[in-house]
């Protein structure tokens, strides 16, 4: 009987280890985006604060929303990382580095609001799961997507649907213009009437959810896109700036100027 009972024991302390094992492993964490280049005037604040100038190498959670300026202002952001890669010496590398496969990287367009609903990260043990959400109020972003595991996500919410992004190169416009180079898009939406659709974009198409027509990425894209790949993979280096006379170190503002945000309106210019 001894035995038996201490036998029992120890089953049942095997057994909440397990359980006590497993919900750690499953701990939700809270990830972040950092400011890896920023050309021109761009801002962001957290909930009701007021706004700041951002910088390089802010860091930014969930909760933060994002406006760039006009002019060519854009912002480069890393999701989910607290390092970045190493600074390439001439400007002109930038057109044949291979970015990292397990970085998350957006570009923010000038004239856009985007919002970061959510960045999490939970392990399960056997995967790493997380969820992205964003919220694209004006302008348009563009961004990088690694492959990520069957139960991640990765959002964007725009004002009459949400696309949702695997694996995937893409460029998405308030008005709901979507662009692939590589990988699909998901979207779902509401059309003129308000009838709710759905539509796949694969690599190297276009849609546009106004007009509900889906045709082949324009050439200027293809080739814009894929430099931006490279552009926005590419770090300054702590205290460095790139190669390159066009892009530079914005100066923070001792007073908080508004940053004029103007909806772009069809037809829409590409800014490859």
């Amino acid at each position: 009987m001894r035995i038996r009972s201490l036998l029992n024991g120890l089953v049942a302390s095997g057994v909440a280890l397990a359980m006590v094992s497993t919900l750690a492993a499953q701990t939700v964490v809270q990830t972040s985006v950092k400011v890896a280049r920023i050309k021109g005037s761009a801002r962001y604040k957290i909930g009701s604060n007021t706004w700041q100038p951002l910088k390089r190498g802010d860091v930014l959670r969930g909760g933060a929303l994002i406006e760039t300026g006009g002019d060519g202002s854009f912002v480069d952001l890393v999701l989910g990382q607290s390092t970045m890669p190493a600074l390439r010496p001439a400007a002109a590398e930038l057109l044949t580095y291979h970015p990292n496969a397990d970085q998350n990287t957006i570009r923010v367009w000038e004239n856009s609001r985007l919002g970061l609903d959510k960045l999490t990260s939970t392990e399960t043990g056997a995967d790493v799961v997380t969820e992205t959400q964003l919220d694209l109020q004006a302008g348009h972003i563009f961004g990088s997507v690694r492959k990520m595991s069957a139960a991640s996500k990765y959002e964007v919410k725009i004002p009459n649907g949400v696309a949702s992004i695997r694996g995937t190169i893409y460029d998405i416009s308030v008005e709901g213009v979507i662009k692939v180079l590589v990988g699909s898009v998901f979207l779902e939406y509401s059309d003129a009437n308000g009838k709710k659709m759905t539509q796949v974009i694969m690599g190297l198409q276009e849609f546009d959810a106004r007009t509900g027509v889906l045709q082949a990425l324009p050439d200027v894209d293809k080739q814009g896109m894929g430099k931006a790949v490279s552009e926005v993979h590419v770090d300054y280096g702590e205290g460095k700036a790139l190669n390159n006379p066009q892009i530079q170190q914005p100066v923070r503002a001792t007073s908080i100027q508004p940053i004029p945000i103007v909806n772009p309106t069809p037809p829409l210019i590409s800014p490859y």
